[in-house]
């Protein structure tokens, strides 16, 4: 996420009530996670596992727990908790904003779009031309979709990602102030949910096609060409290549890559990252092993069996 304009990082500093490390005037440029984040941004890190690849990330600003040595030509926050830190700069930048109508006036919509009766279309949200928005979707702020988009009555886009930090006196939800972001040519299923990012995007792909009640988590980017089937749970941080076939009651772990042309055939179990080949079980494992593996376990069940009798037969002839 990028700030309307260049902040310093004394400015930073004050808006969260932090010391830091590194000159006043440093540029800010932005804030994001870790996997997304480029020269400018904040990033956050308060657990020692992760300190090393928050220094040694893009990001030029850290905010960080610990007293620690300033890489070069990067700037340090110190806080004593870059969680909640973190979250209010993302409620400063990104505050939510109170609806007063259920098509927002700064919504924009493209000719030919048709909006169906009960649908709510927040802030600042962008839809282009000739899509078919059915009743009851709601589309929370910010949310971009392209042309020539169907989305089927029920779903929503843009609810909050699902990120908690668990503190002793409960969970503790980490913000979230990015976008959805739908390309051209895409259907989206009934009742379906798509997070939005935290601070960036989560995308569906041109061309991709959603069944109905699939869940995207938040910073999910789908790829082109993609058909996702029905009862599907994809994690958040997940990366769909294009051409990927997903069928029912599939669920993934947060923070894998599925590649071009991957298969996953139904009820699988994604725990890792996966090459383009057809999968099938969980953990997911190829298919023709999988099923291979089945096989020889019956052909075991079977010589079993034929053991059984012939003990039988023997103890039947030492009588």
């Amino acid at each position: 996420m990028k700030f309307p304009r260049t902040h310093t990082l004394e400015e930073i500093s004050e808006l969260i009530n932090c010391g830091y490390v590194g000159s006043g005037d440093f540029p800010v440029f932005g804030m994001n996670e870790i996997h997304v984040v480029e020269p400018g941004d904040i990033v956050f890190v308060d657990h020692p596992k992760y300190y090393d690849k928050a220094l040694n990330s893009a990001a030029t600003v850290v905010l960080i727990n610990k007293d620690v040595d300033c890489p070069d030509g990067k700037a340090l926050l110190i806080s004593d908790d870059p969680f909640r830190d973190f979250n209010k700069l993302l409620r400063h930048f990104r505050p939510f904003q109170r609806s007063t109508s259920s098509i927002s006036q700064t919504a924009s919509i493209g000719e030919g779009t048709i909006i169906q009766p009960n649908c709510f279309i927040g802030n600042n949200v962008v839809i282009g031309k000739n899509c078919l928005i059915h009743s009851n979707v709601s589309i929370y702020d910010h949310t971009i979709i392209g042309d020539n988009v169907t989305i089927h009555a029920g779903t929503v886009l843009g609810a909050n990602g699902f990120y908690y930090k668990k503190r002793p006196e409960g969970f503790d939800r980490l913000e979230s102030a990015g976008r959805v972001v739908i390309e051209n040519n895409v259907e989206i299923g009934a009742s379906c949910t798509i997070d939005r990012g935290v601070t960036a995007d989560t995308t569906i792909g041109e061309g991709s096609k959603l069944d109905n009640q699939i869940q995207i988590g938040h910073d999910t980017l789908i790829g082109k060409k993609c058909l996702i089937a029905s009862q599907t749970g994809i994690a958040g941080c997940v990366v769909i290549e294009d051409n990927v076939t997903i069928w029912g009651q599939v669920g993934t772990t947060s923070g894998i890559t599925i590649e071009s042309g991957a298969v996953i055939l139904a009820q699988a179990g994604v725990t890792k990252s996966v090459k383009s080949k057809v999968y099938w079980g969980t953990p997911a494992q190829e298919s023709k092993g999988y099923l291979k593996d089945l096989a020889y376990i019956k052909q075991v069940k079977g010589l079993m069996s034929e053991i059984k009798e012939l003990k039988k037969r023997i103890q039947d002839i030492n009588k």
